[in-house]
């Protein structure tokens, strides 16, 4: 009987690199309310949470009501510009999802972002349906480290956590991967570190069986600790 094995995908910095976007649509709805941001705010606070980057900007003037009213703005502003301008996958990445799809993995976005935006990227690149599942911001209550996001993945797609490869591109995701049992491979387009079982500047770098070899290898290993020779 062949054991279902997964990939959990990380949206931002491994799939599309939407930086630019994310910065316009910030700088933009910034602006509207009068409260002007530099590049160096923006990326001083990039990936976090909408509400963590509100509250640094507005300081006493961020009410729960226009956190909620301003980051909503600028979410829509970004899959405004996300529909109107496109967006390129980054090199390799959907010839991979792609690929997986069609050896019968099974595959989920893992992502910290609104569901929204997850969904309008999905559809601007006509991928959605190489995905059973998508864990976005709506889902999970604690962001990564925490590995809820990836188990939250995994019991949807009905995967065993170490059956499941994360592809990550920040160290906390790495990190909350390995808390969460499973292998991890990370996207470093910058080169640099990432605590990851295989570290990559480009998913188009990666080995042909890149993916099998990881989940075998760790079957491999399994089966020799638990052998009669290792009690």
């Amino acid at each position: 009987m062949t054991i279902a094995r997964a990939v959990l995908w990380d949206m931002d910095g491994t799939l599309v690199d939407s930086a630019e976007y994310h910065w316009r649509a910030w700088r933009d709805t910034m602006s509207r309310e009068g409260s002007p941001i530099t590049v160096e705010e923006f990326l001083a606070t990039f990936g976090q949470r909408n509400d963590s980057i509100l509250r640094q900007w507005l300081g006493e003037r961020a009410t729960t009501e226009s956190i909620q009213r301003i980051g909503d703005a600028k979410e829509a502003l970004y899959r405004e510009y996300v529909r109107h301008y496109g967006i390129a996958p980054l090199p390799g990445a959907f010839d991979w999802v792609r690929l997986l799809r069609r050896e019968g993995w099974r595959q989920a976005i893992a992502s910290a972002a609104p569901r929204a935006n997850v969904e309008t990227i999905l559809d601007v690149l006509q991928v959605t349906e190489c995905f059973q599942a998508i864990v976005s911001a709506e889902d999970v209550h604690r962001g990564k480290p925490d590995p809820e996001v990836f188990l939250v993945a995994a019991r949807k797609l009905d995967v065993l956590p170490a059956r499941c490869i994360v592809v990550e591109d920040a160290q906390h995701g790495i990190e909350a991967a390995r808390a969460a049992g499973m292998k991890s491979i990370g996207v470093s387009q910058s080169g640099n570190c990432l605590p990851a079982d295989i570290v990559v500047r480009a998913l188009d770098l990666l080995d042909a069986n890149a993916f099998k070899t990881m989940l075998d290898d760790a079957a491999s290993l399994e089966a020799n600790t638990m052998s009669p020779s290792h009690q």
